[in-house]
């Protein structure tokens, strides 16, 4: 069952601090992914991709270790059924909206 973790990373600013936070959090346990997604301005959602739950603890442990702190956690168990039913969603309001001639 994929899980999708997001976790809201304030501070960071350019290449090198998407880079060593990836690189941090890719050591632990179960982490099969990472993707930031960067604002300079204010918190960074950095988006965690994992088959099982991860322990939250690693996590912020390897955020600390690139020298930054954790102002948030988000997971989401199942996440491919959510975006799926999302999708659906979206798509039927579409169709309503703009009906086939």
């Amino acid at each position: 069952m994929p899980v999708v973790t997001t976790l809201g990373v304030p501070g960071m600013t350019c290449g090198h601090c998407v880079s060593s936070v990836t690189n941090e959090l890719e050591t632990v346990d179960g982490v099969e992914r990472v993707s930031v997604e960067l604002h300079a301005e204010g918190v960074s959602d950095v988006t965690v991709l994992s088959h099982s739950p991860l322990d939250e603890a690693a996590l912020r442990a390897a955020i600390s270790e690139a020298g930054y702190e954790v102002a948030s956690v988000e997971v989401m168990e199942n996440a491919v059924a959510e975006q799926a039913r999302d999708l659906s969603e979206q798509r039927e309001e579409f169709e309503a909206e703009h009906p086939a001639p």
